[in-house]
């Protein structure tokens, strides 16, 4: 079983539903060609790997061999100095980094600063009635904020940008290489300017911090930031917009006030969130989950997504809950929840201020999902909508 086909990608939740069917909540898999895995889809078994991480590291470099080197899918699951990839002590100082760093982002600058942008975005597009809400909108808008946020210049942002879509679209391990080495030249140039010329950003407080052991170590923690800031945010925002535009259940309750736009994006983080399948970690001894034992160094994912949907953990009504997995848990939770949320949320407030009446152009079915096991990911969002003059007239 392998979760990179264009048929999961078509329709992923029939396929953790037959995963859980035949194997129960844990699942054998293969990451690529000879690489085994085992798929977590069961919440509760989810909950006790990413709360134990002493039994289930999120190194891998005991695990990695020959065999992954020529993985298409090793820049997701390989090592990397950062935080999401090392065990204590490297981790808690990583860790205490990021966090403390993410926590001097000013909220409600923040707000401002996606209103703008966003304004602008939807400028660009208001008056024709038609869009691709995904790569007119959440894409550019969403690069543009991380941007800002991370203390990008303009070309540094243009040749990040670049390695990231040269990321996204690789399809071999060689392809992924070079736009993982783009990424990081890219990455290093900007973090270079920032030691000349400190700001008010995210990048400037990690080198005041001093927490990273080395350059590199620094340079992947901002890379990292770049990679899980936006190709999850902008699809949060294009996964929302896509259940407001089709389903006509939410989108009532919402335009007649029973839903906030928060509960739609927690609707989503539930049974689409964009990071589908991700929080890899390595057994160092056998370890047993349930009744299985799963083996040492066979890279363990957690499903979250299919985690969101154990029946055993289902609780009817989700409106107000967020007890989805989608942020990950445990010490390995998302460190930017906060800054996401508001790019997300103030991106869609600004879209439907201005567009309330947002439609699909086609038949939900006949739009594209990106095939890759670890996103949930639409490769266009078309919609049409009345006509409407510019937001900023001047």
């Amino acid at each position: 079983m392998t979760l990179h086909t264009p048929e999961f990608a078509a329709d992923p939740h029939s396929a953790y539903q037959a995963m859980r069917d035949h194997h129960g909540p844990l699942v054998p898999l293969e990451l690529a060609p000879g690489i085994p895995a085992t798929l977590i889809i069961g919440y509760r078994e989810a909950l006790q790997i990413l709360s134990d991480p002493l039994h289930f590291p999120a190194d891998p470099r005991e695990s990695q061999s020959d065999r992954t080197a020529s993985c298409p899918v090793l820049p997701t699951m390989g090592w990397r100095p950062g935080a999401p990839r090392t065990t204590d002590p490297e981790y808690a100082r990583n860790r205490s980094a990021t966090t403390d760093c993410l926590n001097q982002v000013d909220l409600y600058a923040l707000r401002a600063t996606v209103e703008r942008i966003a304004s602008r975005r939807i400028d660009s597009f208001c008056e024709a009635g038609s869009a691709d809400l995904l790569n007119q909108y959440a894409i550019p808008l969403t690069v543009e904020v991380v941007h800002e946020v991370l203390g990008f210049g303009p070309e540094n942002g243009r040749r990040a940008f670049s390695a990231l879509i040269a990321l996204r679209n690789a399809a071999d391990a060689a392809s992924a290489q070079r736009g993982d080495e783009m990424l990081t030249a890219a990455i290093a140039e900007a973090v270079a300017a920032k030691q000349v010329e400190p700001g008010t950003d995210v990048t400037s407080w990690l080198l005041q911090h001093g927490a990273a052991e080395n350059e590199k170590a620094l340079i992947d923690q901002v890379a990292t930031l770049y990679v899980t800031g936006t190709e999850p945010t902008w699809n949060l925002i294009a996964n929302t917009v896509l259940l407001l535009a089709s389903d006509d259940r939410f989108g009532g309750e919402l335009l007649g006030g029973a839903l906030s736009i928060r509960d739609a994006i927690d609707e989503v983080l539930f049974t689409d969130p964009p990071v589908a399948n991700s929080c890899f970690s390595y057994p160092r001894q056998p370890q047993i989950i349930g009744n299985t034992w799963l083996p040492v160094d066979q890279p363990v994912l957690i499903s979250l997504a299919a985690c969101n949907a154990d029946p055993a953990a289902a609780d009817g009504d989700r409106t107000g809950n967020r007890s989805h997995l989608s942020w990950g848990a445990g010490a390995h939770s998302c460190p930017a929840q906060s800054v996401a949320m508001v790019i997300a949320q103030e991106a869609l407030d600004q879209l439907l201020d201005a567009l309330p009446e947002v439609r699909l152009a086609v038949p939900e079915a006949q739009l594209h999902w990106r095939t890759g096991g670890f996103h949930r990911a639409l490769a266009a969002l078309p919609v049409r909508f009345p006509p409407s003059p510019p937001l900023n007239l001047g």
